[in-house]
């Protein structure tokens, strides 16, 4: 058996006197704070105002945590409705089992509605957001590593992860290290949230397209990493359901991008930070 890099985490919990801390939520919590340092920074330098991407988080945050679990919940529902298991556990969410797809899609949703009310445009934001996800996901998934999930195939590499007993999956009880694909995933992540931020500058994309080139790449990524797990998940077409949903989003990604390929020029937000909504009243000229 080989030495892991990766051992077997000693504990994921904690207790400050009566309140438990757990690694997974500071790792999912550490990964929002980075993200959003990065998200409100790059907003500045375009141009917005400096708050606005706390203000959008305000919302976008628990309604991006909410289709979070709701994704994971839809995607293995035998898991938490199957014979044999509690559906109490759907809201065990310190166990891990946040879809970032989920995430992503109620995030969107809440910064939809932010802006709609604050007549900020939406590309600008999605622009400054979309490298920020990436760096927050990287961050995020060592939870798994702490609450050992998210790995796949027995593996005899000098990176596996070594995995303890209680949390191998039936029939993989007589192996002991495992492909890390949560480390795959991490390590993805960063490119992804590096390769966003040098198209973004030295292509020009605009907000809107620099957030389809991260969709279509943590997807790509995504479905290769989904590829080597073992835990069971239903499957469509002899893939797995979320390998089907990150098929459907590379596709769209790649669309979108076509559909907008004439567009030049990266967002610019008005000094103001009040970036309007077009309503098709325009200011009269002077004079």
């Amino acid at each position: 058996m080989p030495v892991a890099v990766l051992p077997s985490p000693s504990r994921s919990l904690w207790h400050i006197g009566p309140v438990p801390v757990r690694a997974y939520a500071i790792c999912v919590v550490s990964g929002i704070v980075v993200g959003l340092w990065i998200a409100s920074r790059r907003y500045r330098e375009v141009g917005g105002r400096p708050g606005m991407i706390l203000d959008i988080a305000t919302m976008a945050i628990p309604v991006g945590l909410l289709g979070a679990r709701l994704y994971s919940v839809l995607t293995d529902i035998s898991f938490y409705f199957g014979q044999g298991h509690d559906w109490i556990n759907v809201f065990r969410i310190w166990d891990g089992g946040l879809g970032i797809p989920g995430a992503v899609a109620g995030g969107a949703l809440g910064a939809w509605v932010v802006c709609r009310r604050e007549r900020v445009r939406l590309a600008p934001v999605a622009g400054a957001v979309a490298p920020a996800l990436a760096f927050a996901q990287a961050i995020g998934r060592w939870g798994n590593y702490f609450n050992q999930q998210l790995y796949g195939r027995p593996s005899s590499l000098p990176w596996a992860v070594e995995i303890s007993p209680e949390h191998r999956l039936a029939g993989y009880l007589n192996f002991a290290t495992f492909q890390p694909t949560f480390l795959y995933e991490s390590l993805w992540d960063v490119l992804v949230g590096v390769a966003v931020t040098l198209a973004a500058r030295r292509l020009l994309l605009s907000g809107d397209r620099a957030f389809a080139l991260y969709a279509g790449l943590y997807a790509f990524g995504r479905f290769w990493t989904q590829g080597l797990e073992i835990n069971y998940t239903p499957h469509v077409l002899g893939l797995r359901i979320g390998q089907v949903v990150m098929i459907l989003i590379v596709a769209g990604a790649i669309v979108y991008l076509c559909l907008t390929r004439h567009e030049r020029g990266p967002d610019v937000v008005a000094p103001a930070g009040r970036d309007e909504i077009a309503t098709g009243a325009a200011e009269p000229a002077p004079g």
